[in-house]
């Protein structure tokens, strides 16, 4: 069976990560130090907080890594019954480790925890703290209860860079000898919108479809509406050309694809396309505006040709 290649191309080592340099540099400095303070990792999915904490905990355990470090996903066993049988569990555990190392619990998505079993937590985290260290990735920090964060320092983390995210997909198909071209890259990008798991798990699927990678089969293979032709449709109105504006729009719509989706489309292509700035907030505002509209429960046409109209409009008077 083929390895998954989020997997195999996990990076183990800092120097392997890419993006979200300040977070990085101030775990560098942990691990340089042999210090492991308790930690908050807060920010977007698959934007690597989990994977540097791992880098941190093979830095400061070395060759007892296997044995000293756990790593539980909170939206799996959210209950405080995790908390009293698996976490203390290991925080009570009797591990042989040089002098100075620590034991490390990782614990992913831990917002999606009860309050009681946040509460049970941090109890352990006071009793434990001269063995153990905590590590929390989670999407929304406040979420967490307050006397935990006191205790931890917290690292936000912020969406991959498309220029880092290209690099890195770069590197892997190249490795894997898989067929692709920039267009291929750059669809693979626009469609994960900084995550980093989604790209290369993007990437993957269009390679076991298609065998190659290119504008047209990640396309085809996330489903997505066909950012050209949003794009064409705002040029469009920026000419005041009505029709041309409607066009791509009916067109996408033809297709089959949801209201939601094309109205997200419209607003990730509109966010990156060069047009005047005062331009693009209206733009924006009428798209929000849309969804909102769309949100509470108006799906069909009428609100996506509302929608354009607004966007022309918004274009005349710019």
């Amino acid at each position: 069976m083929p390895e998954i290649w989020l997997e195999k191309y996990r990076p183990i080592k800092f120097e392997d990560v890419v993006g979200n340099s300040g977070a990085v540099t101030i775990l560098r400095s942990h691990a340089a130090a042999g210090t492991f303070p308790h930690l908050l990792l807060t920010g977007p999915p698959g934007c690597g907080k989990t994977t540097v904490v791992h880098c941190l905990a093979r830095e400061h355990l070395g060759e007892h890594y296997e044995q000293g470090c756990i790593e539980l996903n909170a939206s799996d066993d959210r209950g405080i019954d995790v908390v009293r049988e698996k976490i203390k569990g290991f925080a009570q555990q009797k591990v042989s480790l040089p002098e100075g190392k620590l034991k490390v619990i990782i614990l992913d998505e831990a917002d999606s925890m009860t309050q009681a079993a946040q509460q049970a937590m941090r109890r352990t985290m006071e009793i434990f703290s001269e063995s153990t260290r905590f590590a929390l990735a989670c999407n929304i920090s406040s979420k967490i209860i307050e006397p935990i964060q006191s205790r931890c320092a917290i690292l936000r983390f912020s969406r991959i860079s498309d220029e880092d995210m290209l690099q890195r997909l770069r590197l892997v198909l190249d490795k894997e000898g898989a067929p692709y071209d920039q267009s291929g890259l750059e669809a693979l990008a626009f469609s994960a919108e900084g995550d980093m798991r989604n790209a290369l798990n993007g990437a993957q699927s269009t390679f076991n479809a298609f065998g190659e990678i290119n504008r047209v089969t990640v396309f085809r293979m996330n489903d997505q509406p066909q950012p050209e032709k949003v794009k064409s449709c705002l040029e469009a109105s920026l000419k005041k050309d009505a029709q041309g504006t409607f066009g791509p729009m009916h067109e996408i719509w033809n297709q089959g694809y949801s209201t939601t989706d094309i109205i997200s489309t419209f607003s990730r292509v509109a966010k990156q396309m060069e047009a005047p700035e005062h331009i693009k907030l209206e733009w924006l505002k009428e798209i929000g505006l849309a969804h909102a509209r769309v949100t509470a429960g108006a799906q069909n046409l009428l609100q996506l040709d509302a929608m354009v109209s607004k966007i022309i409009l918004a274009s005349e008077r710019g």
